[in-house]
């Protein structure tokens, strides 16, 4: 039975740290993962512990208060009653007093504003989260979006190295045997220098974008991370033409429901500072108990204690303030004001923002397409210059403009497919459309 504990003690501990030490993801998978362990994100969730709590903090202000206390004096030097020749010491040398108190508020006009407020601070806990959320997901997709970028860029660039060296050799063959200029030569030096300094430069790049993945997924800056997606078909994937004829509705978007949670915020403060006039009521009730002692024999069982109750109720009444309450009222319903205008100024800029992010999604698909055809175009080109050239009917020059073409090419396919990826992820942020 030992054994067999150890051993189902060792299977769960290597599935846990295999679970913590995942280094394989998909876009999905990256994303489930940045939701628990980026830093912004779990900062947003003690957000709303810390809400919750405050929730009841306030709620149990309004409940029964029970303290207690214990009071130890010494009288080190008494006073005393003269009369006659005779001096007579007022009260006892040590007195021990122990004592329970029960409050109860009954009625504070603050109070019950308070309740209101400590739930409106947790919903605003919550939307801050699903905010953040919405903020790290996007940071994520733009973030593996550009691993894969440098990835398929490098990839491309070295097959156009391997074209490019494979074409300087046979030139230079041509040319030591007096059959072309040098010129063709330098030419395709120059190019190939080109392309090789962008792969340095790409390679630099890759570097720099797994460690903002690993950051932003929340992984050690430094971690081997390895990506499942391929980019042309992530791109294809986050072709939906359907997210275009979507509905605007703006009241559905986390930052108007973060606008209309300050306006309901300044809605409670203008109530808050209104009851600030009404009276306040509270009772309690507490029993004590004394010794008095000539010596310090308070566990003396055969010594007498003394008790003592009271009951009591507080009612507070504010009369007169100098304008104060009515400034701080007047105050915080001018801040109100401000609020309710922020609040259509975000529903109209939301509006703008929601058309702006269709349009630019829209653009960056029609933009995929034509730059996919644009390179198929393009790698025709370079073809049919190589082959001319090859047989003498072209100039170096007209190859390698050709070649320049297609490079500029592929390269702008590979940053249309990163635009449909992010500009998506951009929409559904703005929508609160996961």
């Amino acid at each position: 039975m030992r054994k067999i504990l150890i051993l189902f003690s060792l299977i769960i501990s290597s599935y846990t740290y295999a679970q913590e030490d995942k280094t394989e993801f998909s876009l999905q998978e990256a994303i489930d993962y940045a939701l628990e362990n980026n830093r912004t994100a779990k900062n947003a969730a003690l957000d709303i512990d810390a809400a919750i709590k405050q929730k009841w903090e306030t709620t149990a202000t309004g409940l029964p208060q029970l303290s207690a206390a214990v009071d130890y004096q010494n009288a080190l030097k008494r006073n005393v009653f003269v009369i006659g020749d005779q001096i007579i010491p007022i009260g006892t040398k040590h007195t021990l007093t122990g004592t329970a108190t029960l409050s109860q508020l009954l009625f504070d006009g603050s109070y019950l504003v308070g309740l209101q407020s400590a739930k409106v601070f947790l919903e605003i806990s919550k939307n801050a989260k699903t905010k953040t959320d919405l903020e790290v997901r996007k940071a994520v997709i733009n973030a593996y979006g550009n691993v894969l970028l440098a990835e398929e860029s490098i990839s491309i660039l070295e097959k156009n190295i391997t074209v490019l060296e494979k074409n300087l050799n046979d030139i230079t063959k041509i040319f030591e045997n007096g059959l072309e200029e040098e010129e063709s030569v330098e030419q395709l030096k120059i190019t190939l220098s080109s392309v090789k300094s962008s792969l340095n430069n790409t390679n630099r790049l890759k570097s720099l974008a797994y460690q903002m993945l690993n950051v932003t997924i929340g992984k050690p800056i430094n971690s081997s991370t390895v990506l499942t997606e391929n980019l042309d078909a992530l791109a294809l994937q986050n072709i939906e033409l359907s997210l275009l004829d979507s509905e605007n509705k703006v009241e559905n978007t986390i930052d108007y429901k973060i606008a209309e949670n300050d306006k309901v915020s300044k809605e409670l403060l203008v109530k808050l500072e209104k009851s600030k006039a009404l009276p306040s009521l509270s009772a309690f009730i507490n029993g004590a108990y004394a010794g008095n002692r000539e010596s310090f024999n308070f566990t003396n069982t055969g010594e007498k204690w003394y008790g003592s109750s009271i009951f009591g109720m507080s009612l507070n009444v504010p009369i007169f303030s100098s304008g104060m309450r009515n400034a701080s009222t007047q105050r915080a319903q001018i801040n109100l004001e401000k609020a309710e205008i922020n609040l259509t100024e975000t529903e109209q800029m939301l509006n703008l923002q929601i058309e702006s992010a269709k349009s630019n999604y829209q653009f960056a698909i029609e933009d995929y397409q034509n730059k996919k055809e644009n390179l198929a175009l393009a790698e025709r080109i370079e073809q049919k210059n190589q082959t001319k050239f090859f047989e003498g009917i072209s100039t170096s020059f007209d190859l390698r403009q050709a070649q320049t073409q297609l490079y500029t090419a592929q390269q702008e396919l590979l940053q249309t497919m990163l635009d449909v990826i992010n500009n998506k992820a951009e929409l559904e942020t703005v929508l609160n459309k996961i």
